[in-house]
């Protein structure tokens, strides 16, 4: 039954158009303004990233049905806080999104603990009405949503619910080869998928611009500031000895490419730089 559903799934996502970088910066701008018709066609044309993404975290836990429905979740949230002005593809920025719920999901839900076969297929069935709810309102749907699409009382779906969380060791593995254990897909819940999109987009950006350094400043940021995160930052002494000078010409040669690079930064160039 399974099998079936996510064929269907399937189906039904790839009649949604995928967008080119232009469509993604125009319906941004529409959702700045409030247009929830143009959020949900932006999460329906990027369905299928979910559907890759989650087909990579399916395990004997979690069916990729579930983890697709988590990561539509990801993807909601990212179609509400992306902004044109971010002038990346809206795949770039919803990935960590995307990743992020699906994590979640396994941390919270996943488990050994077997349900009864009429329990399974109830939760199956309230698991499928959620999925096209949430296609049909571009929203995650309410426990009253579900009940009334199914025909069935709210404590049933609720009673059903609360048998979906379950225990898992940390240290279990998929059953899938070189599979993964729970506790390796974990998402740090200290870290914002946001910030940490900005932090490499920043980091890309200032390496892109050390490279038009002069030569010898290049090699002294490089090893200052240790941009190949593969061995301890030098001191000026012992990068003086490797680069035959002294180390205060060592000092005023980092100092000529930190006034260097901050030009640059109040020039735009680099969004944030200290």
């Amino acid at each position: 039954m399974e099998n079936a559903i996510y064929k269907n799934y399937i189906k039904q996502i790839t009649q949604y158009p995928l967008f080119s970088f232009e469509e993604e910066i125009e319906h941004s701008k529409r959702i700045q303004e409030g247009d929830a018709q143009a959020k949900m066609e932006l999460v329906q044309a990027n369905l299928r990233l979910v559907v890759s993404i989650a087909k990579k975290y399916e395990n004997q836990y979690a069916s990729v049905m579930d983890l697709i429905q988590e990561g539509n979740i990801g993807l909601l949230t990212a179609a509400g806080k992306y902004h044109y002005s971010y002038n990346v593809r809206f795949s770039t920025y919803a990935y960590a999104w995307i990743v992020q719920a699906i994590s979640r999901y396994i941390k919270s839900k996943c488990g050994v603990i077997a349900l009864p076969n009429r329990k399974e297929d109830e939760l199956r069935r309230i698991k499928a009405a959620r999925q096209s709810l949430f296609q049909n309102l571009g929203r995650e749907p309410s426990v009253q949503e579900i009940a009334d699409r199914l025909s069935v009382p709210v404590e049933e779906v609720n009673e059903i619910n609360d048998l979906a969380y379950q225990i898992v060791s940390l240290s279990e593995k998929g059953d899938e080869e070189g599979g993964q254990s729970v506790e390796n897909t974990i998402a740090d819940m200290h870290r914002n998928p946001e910030q940490e999109y900005f932090f490499e987009e920043n980091k890309r950006e200032l390496m892109s611009v050390v490279q038009t350094l002069p030569e010898m400043e290049r090699c002294v940021v490089y090893n200052r500031y240790n941009f190949r995160n593969d061995e301890k930052v030098k001191t000026l002494r012992q990068l003086g000895n490797e680069m035959g000078v002294s180390a205060e010409t060592v000092r005023q040669v980092e100092m000529r490419a930190i006034k260097r690079l901050r030009k640059i930064a109040s020039e735009g160039r680099i969004t944030h730089f200290a």
